[in-house]
């Protein structure tokens, strides 16, 4: 059985920033299992045993390089796409993390072919499928 495909897979969804307005964003690469080339915030998925938090943390750290200073639940909604003619449906759990911006750096060269900090209103584009509904759905908490 297939995570997300045979049943709801749980993503943990983070937007990581440095306290000062600025978001954390990496470029998906050909590592990636899809949207290549598209700009995303960054996302794990949740193991059998593990907790969400840990998860959170735990990714974070592998991508970014950093720990979390400071984390805010912001709420989750229901994810529902197709991807090369499959329908899948996660459960997307997202956060609000306060990293030290002077720690980041790109632990994922593999996955990622670049990553950045941007303020909400200049984006780099394309953007990951999914990025835009989070912020529209959680714009109020992340400024």
């Amino acid at each position: 059985m297939k995570k997300g495909v045979d049943y709801p897979g749980v993503s943990i969804v983070y937007f990581c920033h440095d306290g000062d307005g600025n978001y954390l964003f990496n470029k998906r690469g050909d590592g990636c299992r899809d949207e290549n080339g598209r700009w995303d915030s960054g996302s794990g998925g949740l193991d059998l045993g593990d907790t969400v938090e840990d998860t959170l943390r735990k990714e974070i750290k592998e991508e970014y390089c950093t720990d979390v200073l400071e984390h805010e639940f912001l709420g989750y909604h229901d994810v529902f796409r197709e991807q090369n003619g499959v329908t899948t449906h996660w459960l997307a759990i997202v956060f609000r993390a306060l990293v030290d911006k002077n720690t980041v750096a790109n632990g994922e060269p593999h996955k990622f072919d670049e990553i950045g900090w941007f303020r909400l209103d200049n984006l780099p584009t394309p953007l990951h499928s999914q990025l835009m509904p989070a912020i529209k759905l959680f714009g109020d908490k992340l400024v």
